[in-house]
């Protein structure tokens, strides 16, 4: 992934967040209220994590192996089955923060060492916001419906929030076409 493409998605992803709860419809509030104990969102999320950090394993370098790969791919294949059945609450949650993860390292990856580009930290920066947010809702993941219960509890909060990310993902989209 090119440094253009790296700046331009989260660009993207965060003018339609924004453009969402600008909007503040009755289905967003409910949506986004639903969300954290949601078996589809659950089943969409935490599945899509689990099968791009098998993907990650499967493509681990020798150097890297610690325990023959087969084994590390069922050994977490198995785990994420059995969340599923033994811990799913909130589980649509830690799937969001393992594709946050999992994004992120895609994204900084993009960005190392591009030194002639200081524009690059506006895309630097909110990623590793990202990940401090999916580093606690991951430990916390209640923490993401209390959250929601107060966005939504006044219209003025979420276009508020949606104008700022709103803002900014138009701001990434402009500096992704700079470089």
């Amino acid at each position: 992934m090119n440094l253009t493409i790296a700046t331009l998605l989260p660009g993207l992803l965060l003018l339609a967040l924004g453009g969402l709860l600008l909007w503040n419809g009755a289905v967003v509030g409910a949506t986004a209220k639903a969300l954290p104990r949601s078996r589809r969102a659950s089943w969409l999320f935490m599945g899509a994590g689990a099968l791009w950090f098998m993907w990650r394993l499967v493509h681990l370098s020798p150097a890297d192996e610690l325990l023959p790969k087969p084994f590390l791919i069922l050994a977490f294949g198995a785990v994420a089955t059995l969340s599923f059945r033994y811990a799913p609450d909130f589980l649509a949650v830690r799937g969001l923060a393992v594709l946050a993860l999992l994004g992120a390292g895609e994204l900084l990856y993009a960005a190392y060492q591009e030194w002639l580009h200081p524009q690059r930290l506006f895309m630097v920066g909110v990623v590793y916001l990202a990940i401090i947010a999916a580093i606690y809702l991951a430990g916390y993941p209640y923490r993401l419906r209390d959250f929601f219960g107060w966005l939504f509890a006044r219209g003025s909060r979420a276009r508020g929030l949606g104008a700022v990310l709103a803002g900014y993902g138009a701001l990434l989209a402009v500096v992704a076409f700079t470089y």
